[in-house]
Order: structure tokens, then sequence, then C-alpha cells
């Protein structure tokens, strides 16, 4: 069973930290090659940490439907649960 977006689940919100930009700010807003060059080179050169946790191999398999909506009903870190469960089951 899919979750079903209502009304509540589409409400606009407002986030302080993160307000929603004005006709003024979009004006004053520049595109990345409008930058400095030494800014678009530190911006550039920004990469990701290697992983904390070891990786893992994305796969994907056909479950019974009952399974997954048990697994989904639980909440959000459901695949996790699986993997771990699974993990528990080769010991």
């Amino acid at each position: 069973m899919r979750k079903v977006i209502t009304k509540t689940a589409t409400k606009r919100t407002v986030d302080r930290d993160n307000p929603e930009w004005t006709k003024t700010e979009f004006a004053r807003a520049v595109p990345f090659s409008g930058l400095p060059e030494g800014l678009q080179r530190v911006l550039s050169n920004r990469k990701r940490g290697e992983q904390k946790a070891p990786k893992k191999v994305p796969v994907s398999i056909r479950l019974s439907p009952d399974v997954v909506e048990a697994f989904r009903s639980t909440g959000a870190g459901w695949q996790a649960r699986v993997d771990e469960i699974l993990r528990a089951h080769m010991k």
C-alpha cells in the first residue's frame, strides 16, 4: 500500500533557516559562471569524503507484498532492518 498524499501533507510550511527567495533576491543572484574564478575553483574542488560505513551494494529482489507492507509499516529505515535480519540469518 502506497502512502496517500493529502492536503495536510502538501501544506506549505515556513522554514526560518531557509526562507523562500523574494523577487529582489532572485534579481541579485548570479550564475556560477558569473562568480570570480577563484571562488569557482574553490567550489568546484569540493568533494565528498570517504564513506564512514562499509559500502552497500544496490540490488533488486522480489518480495511478497505482505512482507514488504509489514516492513514498510514499521517506518523509515525499514530497508536497513531487512538488511539486519538477513545478516543475522547468515550467522
